[in-house]
């Protein structure tokens, strides 16, 4: 449980960030669920998240942990070892939003498990895959986020990202909801990866 400030807001506290492992396939999808169920609850049809199960997400997130480069997940830790949030990067997936000019990465996922919403381990994540997808030589990342999900947005904006004018629609059981992209440019750091993409 995170701990609470003043005017029971949550402490800002200290994670440590550091590379997914095959080892935390578990606990990520236990926090992915538990992040649709609480951003998603009036956005996404209850019935789409009421069904959602940590164990039937397992297997993928075994299968992503094992992806090579520039595919890479981030965990935040607290002093306890447990964690509080993960983000998942990559190379962009969808040739419609790669830039024209500019090696482009992409924000897959990112999730905060609820209790430590507002103590910086978002935060800690987001920026540990803003740099690697830079590192990677990406100059350009782009992200999707459901329209409604304005804290998600709120956020995004805060880490220097702008929505760009994509759209499209996310299906969500009968659902069709939109989604709208956003997008930043990385700094230059060494390349290892996409000046050969």
């Amino acid at each position: 449980m995170a701990r609470r400030g003043a005017l029971g807001h949550p402490a800002v506290m200290s994670w440590t960030v550091r590379r997914a492992g095959a080892a935390d396939a578990e606990e990520i999808a236990r926090i992915n669920v538990a992040s649709w169920r609480h951003a998603y609850r009036g956005i996404v049809p209850d019935a789409v998240l009421d069904r959602m199960l940590p164990e039937s997400r397992v297997p993928g997130w075994r299968r992503w942990l094992a992806l090579p480069a520039p595919a890479a997940v981030f965990v935040a830790v607290d002093a306890t070892g447990r964690i509080g949030a993960y983000c998942g990067v990559d190379a962009v997936r969808e040739e419609g939003d790669r830039h024209a000019d500019l090696p482009t990465g992409e924000l897959c996922a990112i999730y905060v498990d609820p209790p430590n919403l507002g103590t910086g381990a978002g935060r800690a994540v987001h920026d540990a895959g803003v740099w690697h997808l830079a590192e990677q030589g990406f100059r350009y990342a782009v992200l999707w986020v459901l329209e409604a999900n304005t804290s998600a947005r709120r956020f995004y904006r805060s880490r220097g990202w702008r929505a760009d004018g994509g759209s499209k629609q996310y299906e969500a059981g009968e659902a069709q909801l939109p989604e709208v992209r956003y997008a930043r440019f990385l700094p230059a750091t060494r390349s290892r990866y996409a000046s050969s993409v």
